[in-house]
């Protein structure tokens, strides 16, 4: 029973370890045997969580413009241990970060172009905000965005600077 959950779920997509074990104990799968079973998937290359680790920083950086610390807290709560999540989240370096979030910021002030300059600012906050982004940064490229598109850049953001 065991082996069949761990291959119906790692069949639809990859899958931690930790991850593993709770849809098992889910299923009163004695703990003695998930650990057999998780062992062996392990031994023979189908469970890895440093590849798995390190799949999900590329794809949720990559394809979500997540942050670091957003997808370091993604990780955690799929149960990857901190220091494999630091050697995945070495991936993403600080100017790829930025990168992002300068791309994220654009995306955003282009979606809300004939809005207000402080509507178009608190919304933009919000949404790299919830991508993780931290609020020093955003601040610095929201209004280094808006300057190159020659809009008010007076925006009040006073305390977010030194919070990069």
């Amino acid at each position: 029973m065991a082996r069949a959950i761990a291959l119906r779920l790692l069949t639809s997509s990859p899958r931690s370890r930790a991850q593993l074990a709770e849809a098992m104990a889910r299923k009163d799968v004695p703990d003695e045997v998930a650990e057999r079973v998780l062992d062996r998937f392990t031994e023979v290359g189908l469970i890895d969580d440093v590849e798995y680790a390190r799949m999900v920083v590329r794809t949720r950086h990559a394809e979500r413009g997540l942050s670091r610390r957003a997808i370091a807290v993604e990780l955690r709560r799929r149960g990857i241990d901190e220091e494999v999540a630091g050697d995945a989240l070495a991936q993403v370096d600080a100017d790829d970060e930025e990168s992002a979030a300068r791309a994220l910021v654009r995306r955003k002030l282009a979606s809300t172009a004939g809005l207000d300059p402080q509507t178009r600012s608190r919304r933009t906050f919000a949404a790299l905000g919830r991508r993780g982004y931290p609020p020093g940064l955003v601040a610095q490229l929201v209004r280094e965005e808006l300057a190159a598109q020659d809009a008010p850049s007076d925006l009040d953001v006073d305390g977010f600077d030194e919070t990069r």
